[in-house]
């Protein structure tokens, strides 16, 4: 046969096709979600979520340090409250949960601490807002996830990540933390969040599954595309650092449109059910975890993706640094 070029040249051994690989996975592209909640002692694994915990203060503080010598670079705290009201008032306590996690992993390690910025975990009706006359109020819920932003930047936090997808909440975000000093805290905005039925293991970690209604009115229709450009744009306009797409997997259009457009720093969000997929198709043997969990989370930076908010963190980390 007289053939000119033969991709298989490049296929040929391990160590060749890894010299030539356009895409790679890195410790640096990784961010660790990890949940707080109330008491002492606390690491409640997760039953739909194996190998995910449910954390108290005390031990998240011991997951961080695992966390820094594996060498991942961040986290991204939740927190789940077990005092509800309808305003979500402990989210912006003092002495909150997530308060005392930042300043606690903050003391010790060198991690950079993200939180996540909602009222869903400390709402009693589950919704990432204050609601009035039965709807999410925009406004008022921009101005209490501010409060609670600028509650954890005087804890230490690095950066702050609303994921209400209210309007205009970036903006107000960036105002009250420069206007009190914090010109320094970094804001990761759930840009691009869609209204997505791969959140369940989540919320059922949260307890934040809506009492009532859906979260349809505030959060984006899965069939816009062009809509996510649009938001993208408004985030960054009001001042957003990073911008994330959320879910990851299922929307890698998406991802790949906004690396297209913007030439910013852009996160995804492997979320809680795509987790869960990879998990059982590995415990029903159809797949080998390693291989499958690398494929996904490569699929992930090939369309464009810098920071990788993964449930897999940990165990990417160890197969990073062991060949």
């Amino acid at each position: 046969m007289d053939i000119l070029y033969r991709p298989r040249r490049l296929r040929r051994t391990p160590l060749l096709r890894e010299m030539v690989r356009e895409t790679s996975l890195h410790l640096s592209d990784l961010i660790a979600p990890l949940f707080v909640g109330e008491g002492e002692k606390v690491r409640e694994e997760m039953e739909n979520l194996p190998g995910i915990c449910r954390y108290s203060v005390d031990t998240v503080t011991e997951e961080a340090k695992i966390l820094e010598d594996l060498g991942i670079p961040a986290v991204l705290l939740f927190g789940v409250s077990t005092r509800r009201d309808p305003v979500g008032s402990s989210a912006w306590e003092r002495e909150g949960i997530v308060q005392r996690a930042i300043s606690a992993i903050k003391r010790a390690t060198s991690l950079i601490v993200i939180t996540d910025i909602c009222l869903c975990g400390y709402a009693d009706h589950g919704h990432c807002g204050v609601m009035c006359e039965g709807r999410v109020d925009n406004d008022r819920t921009v101005e209490a996830i501010a409060r609670v932003a600028l509650s954890h930047a005087r804890e230490g936090v690095d950066g702050v990540a609303p994921s209400d997808m209210m309007d205009g909440r970036v903006g107000v975000m960036r105002r009250t933390l420069d206007e009190a000093g914090f010109h320094e805290v970094f804001i990761m905005s759930y840009s691009v969040k869609y209204a997505s039925s791969l959140y369940g293991p989540f919320r059922e970690m949260m307890h934040s599954t809506p009492r009532f209604g859906d979260r349809r009115s505030y959060q984006m229709d899965p069939g816009n595309a062009r809509e996510a450009i649009r938001e993208v744009a408004l985030d960054l306009s009001e001042g957003a650092d990073i911008v994330m797409v959320k879910p990851a997997l299922a929307y890698l259009d998406i991802v790949a449109r906004v690396r297209e457009h913007f030439l910013v720093p852009l996160a995804v969000y492997n979320v809680s059910g795509e987790y869960a997929m990879v998990k059982s198709l590995a415990r029903m043997g159809f797949a080998e975890e390693r291989e499958l969990v690398t494929e996904v989370l490569l699929s992930l930076k090939r369309a464009g993706a810098d920071l990788i908010v993964t449930y897999h963190a940990k165990e990417m980390a160890r197969w990073l640094t062991t060949r």
